[in-house]
């Protein structure tokens, strides 16, 4: 049971009241207790108050040990007591990583076309904290992935992070952007990378397995895939 659920159903709050008091919606609500919807720190924030807890217990499930005298307190390590008669380490262990202050937004939508293609038109649903490759990128983005076509590689509902500025090359994961019409809505995919040249962008995909076409006139954009995984 998820840290959400237990503490809502432990304050006799329904999802709808919940939602209520967070001002979102109650499906919103049970995607983050699914596990559907990445807990941001953001969310946690929002959440926090409204179920007599911390954004870090929500997010890590603990907080941190508050032992005013503890010198590991100035680098959020825990202190150790070093046994009588130990011989000296044979290695020290890094500093904590810097906190990672930058974020990327968060394109897609829940439901996708028949090859799990979405429109995208910049609007974002959120913000998540950027993986370190990513934290000096700029432009970087991730999308959630919509539908089961990429099957086994991206599961409906994941996240995929996107270095726009990387070169391309056959066999990569791919986010691209296709426009058809002048002004009409720009449709991205989450696919394989076959070939791009000056005739058409050909990408493949897995479920079921065939190569999508794209004229190269009609071609947006092709960036490259770097990471994915569970929300």
């Amino acid at each position: 049971m998820s840290t959400i659920r237990k503490l809502r159903e432990m304050l006799g709050l329904t999802q709808a009241q919940l939602a209520k008091n967070v001002a979102t919606s109650q499906p919103q609500i049970r995607r983050l207790e699914a596990g559907e919807r990445q807990l941001t720190k953001d969310w946690a924030e929002r959440l926090a108050p409204h179920l007599g807890t911390t954004a870090s217990e929500l997010m890590f499930g603990e907080e941190p040990p508050a032992l005013p005298n503890n010198p590991a307190l100035k680098t959020g390590q825990p202190a150790l007591q070093k046994p009588a008669n130990q011989a000296p380490a044979n290695a020290r262990l890094g500093e904590l990583l810097p906190e990672l202050l930058s974020k990327l937004p968060v394109y897609g939508q829940a439901v996708g076309g028949i090859d799990g293609e979405f429109v995208m038109n910049g609007e974002r649903l959120e913000d998540v904290f950027s993986p370190p490759s990513l934290s000096a990128v700029i432009g970087a983005y991730a999308v959630y992935v919509s539908g089961e076509s990429m099957e086994p590689r991206y599961f409906d509902g994941e996240i995929v992070y996107v270095n726009p500025a990387k070169r391309v090359r056959r066999g990569d994961f791919v986010v691209a952007q296709i426009q058809s019409e002048e002004h009409g809505s720009k449709l991205a995919y989450v696919k394989r990378f076959v070939r791009w040249n000056s005739t058409e962008l050909v990408l493949s995909q897995y479920n079921p397995e065939k190569e999508l076409r794209f004229a190269a006139n009609h071609v947006v954009s092709v960036h490259l895939a770097v990471m994915g995984g569970a929300v």
